[in-house]
């Protein structure tokens, strides 16, 4: 409603302002600034809103020069990762501040009821990884799955489109530091994701997803597998095409690595002839 309110005002003043020339040369530049700021924080608040990660929370939107300052309560890290990302997809926000707060977290450090706070904090961790995985890469974003941990077993439960789909979610918890074992309760829904896919769709519409955030979950994804933690890779990201340096001990640690980026949202391509293997100069 703020953001609605302060479109509608700002819309409102410049046709006021049509009738006064004085007034329009005396305060262009600013009326012209402020309008800007007001459709972009519309544009944002309607990415929220179609969203169906987004769309149940209350999230607040002002934008000031290009930074769009996010504040309210989100469900979890991962909600709050993808507001940012939806946030600096729309065009002209160049930056966020995210203040945006996850429910429940002081709660959850002090309820200490099942199991020992160390315990419990590292199955929320794999837990919210798992999903960060899972929405980052193209193919399982648009599904209906729901991650729980307890004691190192994530369970996969809802619905994938195809067995491959399945079968990749299953992979990639498998692939994820702390994972001990995944029981993988997906049923098979070809129409799976159809309408979440086509809400996404809508979501790219204010704007492509930026290259500091492909960087940025790329160099994330490598971290958070069991298999490519601590590797020496470099990551650089132009118009979506992504390319890899440094290097690794196998090749099949440079097959997963490429596969990895390959598979994430908004990357158009993935460039690995810098990365070598082993000792190769």
């Amino acid at each position: 409603m703020h953001t609605l309110k302060k479109l509608a005002i700002a819309t409102a003043t410049v046709g006021f302002m049509a009738l006064s020339p004085m007034a329009v040369h005396a305060e262009d530049g600013d009326m012209t600034r402020q309008l800007t700021e007001a459709r972009q924080e519309g544009s944002v608040w309607t990415a929220f809103a179609l969203n169906q990660h987004l769309s149940p929370f209350s999230i607040d939107v002002e934008i000031e020069n290009g930074v769009a300052v996010l504040t309210g309560e989100v469900e979890s890290q991962v909600d709050r990762d993808l507001a940012e990302q939806v946030a600096l997809g729309v065009e002209g926000v160049s930056e966020v501040d995210n203040q945006l707060k996850v429910e429940g977290e002081n709660a959850d450090r002090t309820d200490n009821k099942d199991g020992s706070f160390s315990d419990r904090f590292n199955d929320a961790t794999t837990t919210a990884t798992v999903k960060s995985k899972l929405l980052w890469n193209r193919n399982t974003e648009g599904l209906d799955i729901n991650v729980t941990t307890k004691n190192g077993v994530v369970t996969l439960e809802g619905n994938a489109n195809s067995d491959t789909a399945s079968e990749l979610a299953e992979r990639l918890a498998r692939n994820t530091e702390g994972v001990r074992q995944v029981d993988n309760k997906l049923n098979i829904n070809a129409e799976a994701g159809t309408a979440d896919k086509a809400k996404a769709k809508a979501n790219e519409a204010g704007g492509a997803i930026s290259d500091a955030w492909i960087t940025s979950k790329v160099k994330s994804s490598f971290l958070l597998s069991s298999n490519l933690d601590g590797l020496d890779i470099s990551v650089d990201t132009k118009g979506g095409e992504v390319t890899l340096s440094g290097h690794v001990n196998t090749s099949a640690e440079k097959d997963l690595a490429v596969e990895t980026a390959e598979n994430l949202r908004g990357v158009k391509s993935v460039n690995a002839d810098a990365l070598k293997v082993g000792t190769d100069s």
